[in-house]
């Protein structure tokens, strides 16, 4: 850490010297503010104050507009036609621009519209009234309408007649070649020093499953022992313990190579990838051992056979605990028919688990006949929520297109992409017996469709409005908008 604080130190140092180069910037609040909340959505007891903090390079008139439109509608076009209905001081005497010293920043909630317009003596690139509007769209996109509005006019006060010293432009072709120079060295001590603790991490995670493995090895082998053939979910997981011994002489042999290695060979990336094959290994065998345990104490209905059972309702229960969290969130469809169904599948479920539970208990049902019961109810979930997840995706994609989008990521989730969903192995009697994918879990949806919002949204921001439609005429004012 200390290397990577001198490289700040140094940067700030070149940062300093060259700002010195040019002409101090004088800091001036907004000349006035005024709000049009129109959709209702902007707390002004915080928009208000927070505006009248934010430092401008010159006097500026700041408007804000905001209005329930639909995502057709041409944000440009309204804000003209209201600013001609409501505020015609907001445009120059001629009609074709907009007033000097003006900055309007527009908001539409509904169809999910950003804009920003300027004076003529206050107008930016487009691409900086894109880099405004962008500086805006995580936060609507979580529908914080005034602290979205706020970072607007903050991010439109640092670009606005922004001095020369002080542009992107500048200071990249200023100090570009000595600043490579200097971040290049930070790169490559960030990444060694970053990749050192990842080894490091990855190296305890891997020892820790592998102690606890080689020291459970002979008891693993008496569980495998008398796990009975004749079951089904028995003779699926002698299967997979068929391929333990093999799979524990490679990882003994990946723990021989990682504690091979030095100190300076754990910042390379490539021991890295080493080091974290051990770790995974490591982890699925530990994994593994105590699904043995478990299926040899349930099959058997052992002493442990509770404690055993319980781990296998455990990922049933946490789905079903995750349900209302996911049917709250915003885009969620969560007063929709298929919440209620699993709004009323949660609540049976609970029941039934407790029937299971006891019935098992008394012997009125076999241990075979209670993981059936389990994955019918866990095969039922997924169902449910594959139609949810047309649902939301209805709700929140505009067109074909996006919905093709949102589909596609809800599925990827589902088929288990373990390096973009971080998919793995569930360590219980079921999760050995089927395939990742064959259970459609909570976590799993919840991925997908932030994913799917995720890519969406990206798409909507690729597109900027810039003219003011039919109604503008000849006005050519500066501004443009975007969706979020």
């Amino acid at each position: 850490m200390g290397i990577v604080r001198k490289i700040r130190a140094v940067l700030a140092l070149v940062l300093i010297g060259l700002a010195g180069t040019g002409p101090a910037a004088q800091a001036v609040t907004a000349s006035d503010i005024v709000v049009e909340d129109k959709a209702g959505v902007l707390d002004q007891k915080t928009l208000l104050p927070a505006v009248r903090q934010i430092d401008f390079y010159q006097p500026t008139k700041v408007a804000v507009y905001t209005y329930s439109g639909v995502a057709s509608d041409n944000l440009n076009e309204e804000v003209l036609r209201f600013a001609r209905s409501e505020h015609p001081e907001w445009i120059s005497e001629d009609g074709q621009k907009w007033a000097n010293g003006l900055f309007i920043f527009a908001l539409d909630p509904v169809g999910r519209h950003v804009g920003t317009y300027m004076g003529e003596d206050r107008k930016v690139s487009l691409d900086q009234r894109e880099d405004i509007q962008n500086a805006t769209k995580d936060l609507f996109r979580d529908a914080q309408w005034t602290a979205g509005t706020i970072a607007g006019i903050q991010r439109g006060a640092e670009l606005i007649n922004q001095p020369w010293y002080r542009s992107t432009a500048f200071l990249v072709a200023a100090w570009g070649a000595a600043a490579a120079a200097v971040a290049g060295a930070a790169t490559w001590l960030i990444v060694r020093w970053r990749t050192r603790l990842s080894s490091r991490k990855e190296q305890a995670r891997g020892d820790a499953s592998y102690a606890s493995v080689s020291m459970d090895l002979q008891v693993t082998e008496l569980n495998a022992g008398t796990i009975p053939e004749a079951s089904r979910y028995g003779s699926t997981v002698l299967e997979k313990h068929r391929t333990f011994m093999a799979k524990y002489r490679t990882a003994t042999g990946l723990s021989n190579q990682v504690h091979s290695l030095s100190a300076r060979d754990l910042s390379r990336r490539p021991n890295l990838k080493l080091i974290r094959s051990y770790a995974d290994a490591a982890a699925e065998l530990d994994a593994l051992d105590d699904v043995i345990a478990d299926t040899n104490a349930l099959l058997n209905r052992g002493s442990v056979w509770a404690p055993a059972w319980d781990r296998q309702l455990a990922p049933f229960r946490a789905d079903l605990a995750a349900i209302e969290q996911m049917l709250s969130k915003r885009n969620a469809g969560g007063n929709s028919a298929t919440a209620a169904a699993l709004r009323s599948f949660r609540d049976t479920s609970h029941r039934d688990i407790e029937g299971w539970t006891a019935e098992l208990a008394d012997g009125t049902i076999s241990p075979e006949t209670a993981l059936d019961r389990l994955r019918d109810a866990r095969t039922q979930l997924s169902e449910l929520l594959k139609d949810h997840a047309d649902t939301v995706i209805a709700g929140y994609a505009k067109n074909e297109k996006e919905a093709n989008l949102m589909r596609k990521e809800m599925e990827s989730a589902q088929a288990g992409s373990k390096a973009k969903y971080g998919r793995t192995y569930e360590p219980s009697i079921l999760g050995t017996v089927y395939p990742a994918y064959y259970f459609f879990s909570v976590p799993t949806f919840n991925s997908g469709f932030n994913t799917g919002v995720s890519s969406v949204g990206s798409a909507r921001g690729g597109g900027g409005t810039t003219g003011y439609g039919a109604s503008g005429g000849s006005f050519s004012g500066s501004g443009s908008s975007s969706s979020f």
